[in-house]
């Protein structure tokens, strides 16, 4: 099984989107109105315009795929939380967020952690945080703590003035501390070059992410034997839990090279790999453009990887949230994610409706591979089967 998440690729505000400010976010359907339409015509053949009304998709008769959307149970609308409901696990409460920045009991243990006095503390994009405190940076040597709308620690640092592994140790420390009521989903180390008017983020991010609280269907079938491969940041948002072999890349190019290796191979189960482009380098940006030209080059990928796939192979396409590039908001937005499920055994699809909870695809995946699960979820495996 392969499940290919489109990190913040979101269709459609859910029912409780005003308790989040987000009504009226859809991120595929007002991007594709920004944009004058969206050519996906390999997602068109699948049935992405049979369930969500996206100008210029086409809604074919005989969809190759099972299509529907699913709500996300857990409160938020965070990339931790979407990831870990689609595993099998439903959050009672929100991980924690710091909209005015971290209390300042939080930054004294921050500073005792790791040393020295920090910068920032405030949520900001991290490109323009680095705009802003960067030079004081170099001058000073002080690391940039800054936050978002997720629960999220982050911690900027120019390479040539703290290396990569002490910056990496710095995280390892606050990791460390961040805990109970502040235990954030992720401390990410944010490393960047270059100089003042001109510095720019390194590929060399790492995140150190709160373990799930419970266990997931990665952690079953890792017990159960099966290898379960991570690609892009998978393993991060699950602390390696349930992980057997992992392949960080730099992009979502990167991710569908290191996927399409992954299909000859035999001894594989499952398969997730994040596509992170979407989310992070326009929706975070409000570049609906750059948006729409990210989905049209992964659709065009996405041809080769389906006539690639074996007879018993199943590819779930999904999302974790939205992060809709045309409201003013920079940040996440609370939607449904998107939902294809794809087998070569049965070359005609139809409607799976609106699934209760992202957790229906950990139940799928438990169901198919005959392990034990009792967490949440509804299965919709007898669909990938049979007709």
């Amino acid at each position: 099984m392969f499940i290919t998440l489109l990190d913040g690729v979101g269709v459609g505000a859910l029912p409780d989107a005003h308790l989040y400010g987000d009504e009226g976010s859809h991120t595929l359907r007002n991007t594709a109105l920004a944009v004058g339409g969206l050519h996906l015509p390999n997602l068109e053949r699948l049935g992405l315009g049979l369930f969500e009304d996206i100008p210029h998709l086409d809604r074919p008769g005989d969809p190759l795929s099972w299509y529907g959307k699913m709500l996300e149970q857990s409160p938020g609308k965070d990339t931790t939380s979407g990831h870990w409901e689609i595993a099998g696990v439903i959050l009672e409460r929100p991980l924690p967020v710091y909209p005015q920045g971290f209390p300042q009991d939080v930054v004294e243990k921050i500073e005792e952690a790791i040393g020295r006095p920090v910068l920032g503390n405030k949520p900001a994009s991290g490109t323009a945080i680095i705009e802003e405190l960067g030079e004081e940076h170099l001058r000073t040597g002080f690391p940039i703590v800054y936050t978002s709308a997720d629960s999220v620690l982050q911690i900027a640092a120019h390479e040539e003035v703290v290396p990569l592994s002490e910056l990496y140790a710095m995280c390892e420390r606050v990791r460390a501390i961040m805990t109970g009521e502040h235990a954030v989903a992720r401390v990410i180390a944010r490393p960047f070059s270059g100089e003042p008017g001109a510095f720019y983020r390194t590929p060399h991010r790492r995140d150190f992410s709160l373990p799930p609280p419970c266990e997931t269907i990665l952690d079953v079938l890792s017990q159960e034997g099966k290898k379960v491969v991570g690609i892009g940041k998978i393993r991060d948002i699950f602390a390696g839990r349930g992980i057997t072999e992992s392949f960080p890349t730099k992009n979502n190019e990167e991710t569908f090279a290191t996927l399409q290796k992954m299909v000859p191979r035999g001894d594989i189960a499952l398969v997730w790999a994040n596509f992170n482009d979407f989310d992070t380098l326009y929706g975070h940006r409000n570049n609906p453009h750059g948006f729409a030209q990210a989905l049209e080059s992964w659709d065009r990928e996405l041809e080769g990887f389906l006539s690639s796939l074996g007879k018993d192979d199943i590819l779930i396409i999904t999302s974790d949230h939205g992060c809709d590039p045309t409201t003013p908001s920079t940040d996440h937005s609370r939607e449904y994610a998107l939902l294809l499920a794809f087998s070569p055994r049965t070359p005609r699809g139809g409607c799976l409706g609106i699934r209760k909870t992202f957790a229906d695809v950990a139940a799928t995946v438990a169901e198919l591979f005959e392990v034990r699960w009792y967490g949440p979820g509804e299965s919709f495996a007898p669909y990938l089967v049979s007709r």
